[in-house]
């Protein structure tokens, strides 16, 4: 069902692992760039109507409006399963505490007497919020896309999800509670890239915003890479994926159940495992032909998603090689289970979020630790951070002097730009004091 990969007694210069040798899923987001390149077109110029012509082509609904009406979201919300709704809640609850500490202040910094420099953390005006809605319904994206953006203090923001053709066109109706417990009102049934599109240039209903999050599949993916520039975006998301580093101490049960839980997904989902133990790894086998035979989605997402060339059990040598493995890997979702795990956790450099121990599964992550779920996946953990605050934030410098403040580097200042040849920046300092220049200390 799954395929090993055995590192063990591999060379590898300065303890570096070639990434090519993981386990990683085929995404090609250039090729459906140009796919998705008439889609945003189309869009940018027909605005609604080719909003509702997509809907009708992709989604198989007939709609005469995109924005989802406020008694819809009343609805949902009065209608929603209590127990769902107080689990949203707890949800909501959870990710604003962790959030709202992340919000930075502004600092000022005294270069010299006279000379100041600011940092200030403005939010970003108006940002579109991907929610996706496919074989799956995420409502508990909704809330870790809205939350930080209200904790950032963002002024305006609008929710996108696709519509269903079995709700009458309009989003799930638990994604539409959840937008209604957090208090935005302002939601749109389109998905794909039409509706980043939508986001970016704007139609008759929605106007244009600054910046798109969200995770979403590679239409998604392709529409943010097109239109990145005139948007912001968080990160162009891909399959979601699991990595997990793990020693003979972990218990088969539950790397099994956590390799499975990513699986579920989607048939394009990443599960990992990496471990020195080869014990482990053949009870992990067994162990994942029993919990897949109990399972719901199997023969759709399940077992494609565990038999692809994107999931596997690689075998190393020890921990030192596997530490080298996940960093390599750079996972969205890494959990640690081996002995001393959040000793060897704090040791990882490139993840998107990582579960210490064998209490954190990432299915807390995905509900209600109150961290983030959306992350960076295909390896961008390297680079790229998970949503937060920070992602809705942007920090401008107030630059403030006096006139001896200037003066006093006003010498090294004209230095400078004529040493690049820019005599004009020298002139406009020089302006301020009748050409006459002070030298600079």
């Amino acid at each position: 069902m799954i395929s090993r990969i055995d590192l063990r007694g591999a060379a590898f210069p300065e303890g570096g692992i070639d990434r090519d040798l993981l386990p990683r899923a085929e995404l090609d987001v250039e090729a459906a760039l140009e796919k998705v390149r008439p889609i945003c077109d189309d869009v940018r110029h027909r605005g609604t109507a080719a909003l509702i012509d997509y809907a009708h082509r992709f989604d198989g609904v007939t709609m005469e409006r995109v924005r989802v009406p406020v008694a819809a979201l009343e609805s949902a919300l009065a209608g929603i399963d209590p127990a769902v709704r107080a689990a949203l809640e707890e949800s909501i609850r959870r990710a604003r505490l962790v959030h709202r500490d992340q919000r930075r202040t502004d600092h000022t910094t005294q270069v010299v007497p006279g000379g100041t420099v600011t940092e200030r953390w403005v939010p970003v005006e108006r940002v579109g919020l991907y929610v996706p809605g496919g074989r799956s319904v995420y409502p508990s994206s909704v809330v870790m896309n809205v939350v930080p953006a209200q904790e950032a203090g963002v002024g305006s923001m609008a929710v996108a999800s696709p519509p269903q053709a079995e709700f009458g066109g309009l989003p799930h109706p638990t994604i539409l509670a959840a937008c209604a417990l957090l208090g935005v009102d302002e939601v749109y049934a389109a998905g794909g890239a039409q509706a980043v599109a939508m986001f970016a240039y704007g139609t008759e209903e929605c106007r244009p915003v600054a910046m798109v999050t969200g995770p979403g599949n590679i239409w998604v993916a392709a529409a943010k890479r097109l239109l990145k520039g005139r948007i912001g975006i968080d990160a162009e998301a891909g399959p979601t994926e699991i990595a997990i580093l793990a020693d003979a101490t972990a218990d088969p049960v539950h790397v099994a159940a956590d390799l499975i839980s990513q699986a579920e997904h989607d048939p394009l989902a990443a599960s990992v495992l990496v471990t020195d133990s080869e014990e482990l790894a053949a009870a992990v086998e067994k162990e994942l032909e029993v919990q897949v035979g109990a399972a719901k989605h199997i023969e759709d997402r399940i077992r494609p998603a565990l038999s692809g060339r994107q999931s596997g059990i690689v075998l190393v040598d020890g921990l030192e090689q596997g530490l080298a493995v996940v960093d390599a890997y750079a996972a969205e979702h890494l959990e640690v289970q081996t002995e001393d795990a959040a000793a060897v956790a704090a040791r990882v450099r490139n993840a998107g979020a990582v579960f210490v121990g064998a209490f954190a599964p990432v299915s807390l992550g995905d509900y209600a630790a109150g961290s983030n779920h959306v992350l960076p996946t295909g390896g961008c953990a390297c680079h790229s951070s998970g949503l937060s605050v920070q992602s809705f934030l942007r920090g401008i410098h107030v630059v403030d002097y006096s006139r001896e403040a200037l003066a006093e580097i006003a010498g090294h200042v004209v230095t400078l730009a004529e040493a690049e040849d820019l005599p004009a920046h020298g002139a406009a300092v020089k302006a301020r004091f009748d050409w006459k220049v002070p030298p600079s200390k």
